[in-house]
């Protein structure tokens, strides 16, 4: 039976569209993720970043793999039920975790976060995968936007720097240019969320964010998941996260030690 926050239909709908909202996923953690945040953004990790550019209103700070140093994260991960639903709607018998990241957009923050897929980043292959994208304040017109059903298109989206605008990989055939959703008139869905709902989507799914025009704070917290048929695998330059020194070979099932499983469905 899956978990009592899950349906059939939300599965069903996950595995269709590659989308769906988790109502109160981490309903319970709002005020441990809250702490972390602050934590995280009082003593950023190597890889955070600000994503305006002078002159642009607000502040738009994103920061990632932190949860082995920020111990409200690794709460979350230990306490909430985010794996269980994760492997309810992928599929799978067992769940690592791959990373945290988040996302903080100050109150005037304009600038949204560009149309991108995760999975091109990534240095995982497999169709068992699931990101989890949580607010911890009410978000209305800052929430997430996702492109119902491309996770499974031909080819996947080019990768890009935010800040510079530049392409992660050189040009090649097996990735497409980044669309115009809006002018193409995809279908692409977003909910008003409340504090601790989830949107849970397939790495493979474009998706961004509108800017924070509001007066209050726009802080989500993302948890990405892997399942089952999760490999390593060779990308055409340097991913992100780069997680320098793994040492995992193309079609490997990533080290247990650095990406620890945290579901296992009873047999």
């Amino acid at each position: 039976m899956p978990h009592a926050l899950v349906t059939e239909e939300m599965i069903a709908t996950y595995q269709r569209d590659g989308v769906v909202l988790v109502k109160g996923l981490f309903a319970d953690h709002v005020d441990t993720i809250r702490k972390g945040i602050d934590r995280n953004m009082a003593d950023p990790g190597p890889y955070a970043a600000e994503n305006l550019k002078e002159g642009e209103a607000g502040r738009f700070f994103d920061d990632y793999c932190n949860w082995t140093r920020i111990p409200e994260f690794a709460d979350v991960i230990r306490d909430s039920p985010a794996a269980e639903v994760a492997a309810d709607l992928m599929g799978s018998q067992a769940v690592q975790v791959f990373h945290d990241h988040v996302l903080v957009k100050e109150p005037g923050t304009s600038k949204p976060t560009p149309w991108h897929q995760d999975g091109p980043y990534y240095f995982v292959d497999g169709v068992q995968n699931v990101s989890f994208w949580s607010p911890v304040d009410p978000v209305t017109d800052a929430s997430l936007r996702c492109v119902a059903g491309s996770h499974l298109w031909p080819k996947p989206v080019v990768p890009t720097r935010w800040l510079s605008e530049t392409n992660f990989y050189p040009d090649d055939d097996a990735y497409m240019p980044v669309p115009d959703p809006d002018r193409e008139g995809m279908d692409i869905r977003e909910w008003a969320m409340e504090p601790g709902d989830a949107v849970a989507f397939n790495y493979g799914i474009l998706h961004g964010a509108r800017g924070n025009d509001a007066a209050v704070r726009r802080r989500a917290f993302s948890l990405r998941l892997l399942g089952d048929d999760t490999r390593y695998v060779q990308r055409p330059g340097p991913t992100s996260p780069p997680f320098p020194g793994h040492d995992m070979v193309v079609g490997q099932k990533l080290r247990e030690d650095w990406f620890p499983t945290v579901f296992q469905r009873a047999s």
